[in-house]
């Protein structure tokens, strides 16, 4: 029997992550929207690209959570975008409220599954997301790291001229601006990245890293990034899928670990069968630990706001 993904969102992100997944016949997908029409044109016209893309998945697309019953994973993507004159606290609460309406809505037909939130604010909505489902926190994941670090990892390659795949490292702490790129661990083909580029090159790599959602969204006018963001999510769900003990950054409750109690942060994390199975705990320099710490303290700003 194939996994069941259901996506809530059936814009530009939440479609093209069921057009990933159905790419790669990684699961059957359900795309759920309060949008009448839109969720089932797009299923439909996703599955009719199995013939010539040769695939057999089932897409579906509702505007009823009865058809999401008994997901594997669940990736919420839905959610309002900034508009002129709107606060973040604006922002913050009306996709508060959407997040809290859909995931209680998921969690209640699919009380088994993982949680992917991809909505922001990320890791506030990623909070909401445990809070209002009850779920373990193993089960609850942020998708914030995976984007940020393949544009680390981009921008690296580009500066360098080299493949991307040669490039490994990792951002941690927030989405946004006070994400915490770690150029210490940072290599090219195992060359520790400090000895290939100099620090104002550096610098600038890590800038347009913390700016590479709003870089996009300045060159559409319109809209914000989907590709890579449709792909990091994939990438966790296939980690997920496969049990492949992957390590990546992403946003898990903390504990206690690098210092920080009951919020999610960035990390790198150990994704399978059974969503995170360890957090990844590495030693940071004080300026990194304070970086960190100041992520969390913005993170902690924007779940006050809400409540969670």
């Amino acid at each position: 029997m194939r996994q069941k993904v259901t996506v809530i969102g059936s814009g530009n992100v939440g479609a093209t992550v069921a057009q990933r997944l159905a790419d790669k016949q990684l699961a059957d997908v359900v795309l759920v929207d309060i949008l009448e029409g839109v969720p089932q044109g797009k299923g439909l016209d996703l599955l009719e690209a199995g013939p010539i893309e040769g695939y057999d998945v089932r897409i579906i697309g509702t505007n009823r959570y009865e058809e999401t019953a008994n997901s594997n994973v669940v990736v919420m993507t839905a959610g309002f975008p900034r508009k002129p004159g709107m606060s973040r606290d604006d922002l913050l609460k009306a996709n508060h409220d959407v997040v809290k309406s859909a995931i209680s809505e998921a969690a209640r037909h699919s009380p088994q599954a993982i949680l992917i939130v991809v909505t922001n604010p990320l890791d506030a909505m990623a909070q909401t997301a445990l809070r209002v489902s009850g779920f373990p926190k193993q089960r609850v994941i942020g998708m914030a790291g995976v984007l940020d670090t393949a544009r680390y990892r981009t921008f690296i390659a580009e500066a360098l001229n080299v493949s991307v795949q040669n490039v490994q490292g990792f951002v941690l702490g927030g989405h946004g601006d006070t994400m915490v790129p770690v150029p210490r661990y940072t290599t090219v083909a195992g060359i520790p990245v400090t000895e290939l580029l100099p620090q104002d090159k550096l610098d600038a790599i890590i800038a347009r890293t913390r700016n590479g959602g709003a870089e996009i969204v300045n060159l559409l006018k319109a809209g914000s990034a989907y590709y890579a963001p449709s792909a990091a999510v994939v990438e966790m769900i296939e980690a997920i899928f496969q049990d492949r003990k992957k390590i990546l950054p992403c946003a898990a409750y903390l504990e206690g670990e690098y210092g920080i109690h009951g919020l999610f942060v960035g990390v790198p994390v150990k994704l399978g069968a059974g969503g995170i199975e360890e957090i990844i705990e590495i030693k940071l320099t004080a300026e990194e630990q304070a970086a960190l710490q100041k992520s969390a303290v913005a993170v902690k700003q924007l779940v006050n706001v809400i409540g969670v």
